[in-house]
Protein backbone atom coordinates (compact mmCIF):
# COMPACT_ATOMS: atom_id res chain seq x y z
CA UNK A 1 0.00 0.00 0.00
CA UNK A 2 2.84 2.31 1.09
CA UNK A 3 4.70 1.62 -2.34
CA UNK A 4 1.40 2.30 -4.60
CA UNK A 5 1.06 5.45 -2.63
CA UNK A 6 4.33 6.70 -3.32
CA UNK A 7 4.24 5.59 -6.66
CA UNK A 8 0.64 7.68 -7.42
CA UNK A 9 2.28 10.87 -5.64
CA UNK A 10 5.78 10.74 -8.14
CA UNK A 11 3.55 9.47 -10.88
CA UNK A 12 1.94 13.07 -10.49
CA UNK A 13 4.88 14.82 -10.86
CA UNK A 14 6.40 13.57 -14.03
CA UNK A 15 4.83 15.50 -16.18
CA UNK A 16 5.65 19.15 -14.07
CA UNK A 17 9.42 17.50 -13.61
CA UNK A 18 9.35 17.06 -17.77
CA UNK A 19 8.15 20.45 -18.33
CA UNK A 20 10.52 21.93 -16.43
CA UNK A 21 13.28 20.42 -17.43
CA UNK A 22 12.56 21.70 -21.17
CA UNK A 23 12.33 25.16 -19.32
CA UNK A 24 15.59 24.88 -17.94
CA UNK A 25 17.52 23.11 -21.50
CA UNK A 26 16.03 25.65 -23.56
CA UNK A 27 16.45 28.60 -21.07
CA UNK A 28 20.33 27.52 -21.18
CA UNK A 29 20.52 27.08 -24.74
CA UNK A 30 19.37 30.74 -25.11
CA UNK A 31 22.02 31.77 -22.80
CA UNK A 32 24.87 29.85 -24.19
CA UNK A 33 23.43 30.73 -27.81
CA UNK A 34 22.41 34.49 -27.36
CA UNK A 35 23.76 35.60 -23.87
CA UNK A 36 27.72 35.23 -24.56
CA UNK A 37 27.95 31.76 -24.22
CA UNK A 38 26.72 31.54 -20.73
CA UNK A 39 24.25 28.98 -18.74
CA UNK A 40 21.77 30.31 -16.22
CA UNK A 41 20.82 26.76 -15.41
CA UNK A 42 23.39 24.42 -15.33
CA UNK A 43 25.50 25.67 -12.86
CA UNK A 44 28.03 22.80 -13.33
CA UNK A 45 28.66 24.05 -17.28
CA UNK A 46 28.50 27.44 -16.10
CA UNK A 47 31.82 27.12 -13.48
CA UNK A 48 33.02 25.38 -16.50
CA UNK A 49 32.92 28.24 -18.41
CA UNK A 50 34.47 30.61 -15.62
CA UNK A 51 36.85 28.69 -15.15
CA UNK A 52 37.69 29.03 -18.84
CA UNK A 53 37.24 32.24 -19.34
CA UNK A 54 39.38 32.99 -16.35
CA UNK A 55 42.59 30.45 -17.60
CA UNK A 56 42.16 32.36 -21.24
CA UNK A 57 42.24 36.12 -19.86
CA UNK A 58 38.29 37.04 -20.72
CA UNK A 59 37.81 38.94 -18.32
CA UNK A 60 34.13 39.58 -19.38
CA UNK A 61 32.99 36.13 -19.70
CA UNK A 62 33.83 35.36 -16.63
CA UNK A 63 31.93 38.09 -14.96
CA UNK A 64 29.14 37.05 -16.97
CA UNK A 65 29.41 33.77 -15.31
CA UNK A 66 30.22 34.96 -11.91
CA UNK A 67 26.59 37.11 -12.28
CA UNK A 68 24.53 33.97 -13.67
CA UNK A 69 26.29 32.29 -10.36
CA UNK A 70 25.06 34.85 -7.99
CA UNK A 71 21.88 35.50 -9.80
CA UNK A 72 21.16 31.57 -9.34
CA UNK A 73 22.28 31.62 -6.08
CA UNK A 74 20.18 34.45 -4.86
CA UNK A 75 17.12 32.44 -7.30
CA UNK A 76 17.54 29.31 -4.64
CA UNK A 77 17.19 31.48 -1.54
CA UNK A 78 14.12 33.60 -2.80
CA UNK A 79 12.75 29.76 -3.90
CA UNK A 80 13.38 28.16 -0.87
CA UNK A 81 11.73 31.53 1.52
CA UNK A 82 8.61 31.28 -0.70
CA UNK A 83 8.53 27.40 -0.70
CA UNK A 84 8.50 26.84 3.26
CA UNK A 85 6.15 29.83 3.58
CA UNK A 86 3.69 28.91 0.93
CA UNK A 87 3.24 25.36 2.59
CA UNK A 88 4.24 22.99 4.82
CA UNK A 89 5.19 18.66 4.53
CA UNK A 90 1.54 18.33 4.90
CA UNK A 91 0.72 20.26 1.89
CA UNK A 92 3.40 20.00 -1.00
CA UNK A 93 1.65 21.05 -4.09
CA UNK A 94 0.92 24.46 -2.33
CA UNK A 95 4.61 24.57 -1.35
CA UNK A 96 5.17 24.18 -5.04
CA UNK A 97 3.12 26.76 -6.02
CA UNK A 98 4.49 29.60 -4.72
CA UNK A 99 8.07 29.27 -5.84
CA UNK A 100 5.85 28.73 -9.47
CA UNK A 101 4.23 31.93 -9.54
CA UNK A 102 7.48 33.97 -9.30
CA UNK A 103 9.18 31.80 -12.01
CA UNK A 104 6.52 32.31 -14.40
CA UNK A 105 6.51 36.06 -13.63
CA UNK A 106 10.55 35.85 -14.17
CA UNK A 107 10.16 34.10 -17.43
CA UNK A 108 7.52 36.29 -19.24
CA UNK A 109 9.76 39.16 -18.52
CA UNK A 110 12.94 37.40 -19.63
CA UNK A 111 10.82 36.43 -22.73
CA UNK A 112 9.69 40.22 -23.24
CA UNK A 113 12.55 41.66 -22.75
CA UNK A 114 14.81 39.26 -25.11
CA UNK A 115 12.59 39.53 -28.40
CA UNK A 116 10.14 43.35 -28.00
CA UNK A 117 12.07 44.56 -30.95
CA UNK A 118 12.55 48.08 -29.45
CA UNK A 119 14.89 46.38 -26.68
CA UNK A 120 18.30 47.25 -28.20
CA UNK A 121 20.53 44.03 -27.13
CA UNK A 122 22.79 46.26 -25.28
CA UNK A 123 25.82 44.71 -22.52
CA UNK A 124 23.40 46.27 -20.19
CA UNK A 125 20.12 44.36 -21.54
CA UNK A 126 22.45 40.74 -21.55
CA UNK A 127 23.42 41.13 -18.10
CA UNK A 128 19.75 41.78 -17.22
CA UNK A 129 18.90 38.35 -19.05
CA UNK A 130 21.25 36.45 -17.62
CA UNK A 131 20.08 37.87 -14.05
CA UNK A 132 16.57 37.17 -14.83
CA UNK A 133 16.66 33.72 -16.20
CA UNK A 134 19.28 32.52 -13.33
CA UNK A 135 17.28 34.11 -10.41
CA UNK A 136 14.37 32.25 -12.42
CA UNK A 137 16.54 28.84 -12.74
CA UNK A 138 17.29 29.34 -9.00
CA UNK A 139 14.02 29.42 -7.79
CA UNK A 140 12.99 26.67 -10.24
CA UNK A 141 15.48 24.18 -8.61
CA UNK A 142 14.52 25.03 -4.72
CA UNK A 143 11.41 24.08 -5.71
CA UNK A 144 11.91 21.31 -7.17
CA UNK A 145 14.05 20.24 -3.90
CA UNK A 146 11.28 20.87 -2.34
CA UNK A 147 9.22 17.86 -3.97
CA UNK A 148 11.53 15.53 -2.28
CA UNK A 149 12.41 13.01 -5.50
CA UNK A 150 15.56 11.32 -4.79
CA UNK A 151 17.45 11.74 -7.50
CA UNK A 152 15.49 14.45 -9.75
CA UNK A 153 17.07 17.79 -10.38
CA UNK A 154 15.89 19.81 -13.28
CA UNK A 155 19.26 22.09 -13.72
CA UNK A 156 21.59 19.68 -12.56
CA UNK A 157 21.65 16.90 -14.72
CA UNK A 158 25.17 15.35 -13.32
CA UNK A 159 23.15 14.31 -10.08
CA UNK A 160 20.66 13.06 -12.20
CA UNK A 161 22.92 10.90 -14.10
CA UNK A 162 24.33 9.33 -11.32
CA UNK A 163 21.49 8.40 -9.37
CA UNK A 164 19.94 7.19 -12.54
CA UNK A 165 23.11 4.92 -12.94
CA UNK A 166 23.72 3.70 -9.31
CA UNK A 167 19.91 3.38 -9.25
CA UNK A 168 19.62 1.24 -12.82
CA UNK A 169 22.33 -0.90 -11.57
CA UNK A 170 20.62 -1.47 -7.82
CA UNK A 171 16.98 -2.44 -9.66
CA UNK A 172 18.51 -5.16 -12.01
CA UNK A 173 20.29 -7.00 -9.01
CA UNK A 174 16.88 -6.99 -7.15
CA UNK A 175 15.56 -7.81 -10.71
CA UNK A 176 17.98 -10.79 -11.83
CA UNK A 177 19.99 -11.25 -9.36
CA UNK A 178 18.13 -11.31 -5.74
CA UNK A 179 16.38 -14.19 -4.39
CA UNK A 180 13.03 -14.48 -5.18
CA UNK A 181 11.50 -12.32 -1.86
CA UNK A 182 14.16 -10.27 -0.89
CA UNK A 183 12.71 -7.32 -2.06
CA UNK A 184 8.90 -6.63 -3.03
CA UNK A 185 7.86 -6.65 -6.67
CA UNK A 186 5.91 -3.62 -5.40
CA UNK A 187 9.44 -1.83 -4.76
CA UNK A 188 10.82 -3.15 -7.79
CA UNK A 189 7.85 -1.71 -9.90
CA UNK A 190 8.24 1.49 -8.47
CA UNK A 191 12.27 1.96 -8.37
CA UNK A 192 11.72 1.24 -12.47
CA UNK A 193 9.14 4.15 -13.10
CA UNK A 194 11.37 6.17 -10.95
CA UNK A 195 14.64 5.46 -13.00
CA UNK A 196 12.73 5.72 -16.26
CA UNK A 197 11.51 9.66 -15.01
CA UNK A 198 15.17 10.09 -14.40
CA UNK A 199 16.20 9.00 -17.96
CA UNK A 200 13.13 10.95 -19.43
CA UNK A 201 14.42 14.14 -17.35
CA UNK A 202 18.50 13.67 -19.37
CA UNK A 203 16.51 13.18 -22.69
CA UNK A 204 14.33 16.16 -22.29
CA UNK A 205 16.69 18.27 -21.47
CA UNK A 206 19.10 17.33 -24.81
CA UNK A 207 15.50 17.80 -26.81
CA UNK A 208 14.99 21.02 -25.74
CA UNK A 209 18.59 22.31 -26.28
CA UNK A 210 18.32 20.80 -29.64
CA UNK A 211 15.17 22.21 -30.18
CA UNK A 212 16.19 25.58 -29.61
CA UNK A 213 19.90 25.00 -31.54
CA UNK A 214 17.24 24.86 -34.67
CA UNK A 215 14.43 27.57 -34.00
CA UNK A 216 17.18 29.91 -32.82
CA UNK A 217 18.10 30.34 -36.45
CA UNK A 218 14.96 29.99 -37.95
CA UNK A 219 12.63 30.99 -35.80
CA UNK A 220 14.30 32.69 -32.95
CA UNK A 221 10.75 33.43 -30.98
CA UNK A 222 9.63 30.25 -30.51
CA UNK A 223 12.58 29.75 -28.57
CA UNK A 224 12.06 32.31 -25.96
CA UNK A 225 8.55 31.71 -25.87
CA UNK A 226 8.57 28.01 -24.81
CA UNK A 227 9.64 28.03 -21.66
CA UNK A 228 6.67 31.04 -20.71
CA UNK A 229 4.35 28.14 -22.42
CA UNK A 230 6.06 25.57 -20.72
CA UNK A 231 6.28 26.78 -17.34
CA UNK A 232 2.43 28.08 -17.60
CA UNK A 233 1.58 24.48 -18.10
CA UNK A 234 3.42 23.71 -15.23
CA UNK A 235 1.32 26.54 -12.88
CA UNK A 236 -1.91 25.25 -14.49
CA UNK A 237 -0.98 21.28 -14.20
CA UNK A 238 0.00 21.82 -9.74
CA UNK A 239 -2.90 24.37 -9.41
CA UNK A 240 -5.37 21.12 -10.56
CA UNK A 241 -3.77 18.49 -8.44
CA UNK A 242 -4.89 16.89 -5.83
CA UNK A 243 -2.75 18.33 -2.21
CA UNK A 244 -0.68 15.90 -0.99
CA UNK A 245 -0.93 14.61 2.34
CA UNK A 246 1.26 12.90 5.19
CA UNK A 247 -1.83 10.90 5.52
CA UNK A 248 -1.55 9.99 1.92
CA UNK A 249 2.00 9.35 2.18
CA UNK A 250 2.70 7.60 5.60
CA UNK A 251 -0.88 6.25 6.37
CA UNK A 252 -2.67 8.46 9.42
CA UNK A 253 -0.89 11.54 11.21
CA UNK A 254 -2.27 13.95 13.55
CA UNK A 255 -1.69 17.31 12.80
CA UNK A 256 -1.30 20.46 14.49
CA UNK A 257 -3.92 22.48 15.43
Amino acid sequence: MADALVAADRAKWTLPILLLTWVAGTVDAIGYLGLGHVFTANMTGNAVLLGLSLGQGQALAAFRSVFALVGFIFGLAVGAILAHRRGTDLDQRRAFLGPMYVETAALGVFALLLHLPFIARTPTTIYILIGISAIAMGIQSAAVRRLNLPGIATTVLTGTITSLVAGMVRWLQFTYISSPGEEPSGSVAVRGRHLLLQASVFLVYVAAAAGAGVFQRHIPIIVGISPVVAIGLVLYLAKTSSPRTDAQSTGPRKTQS
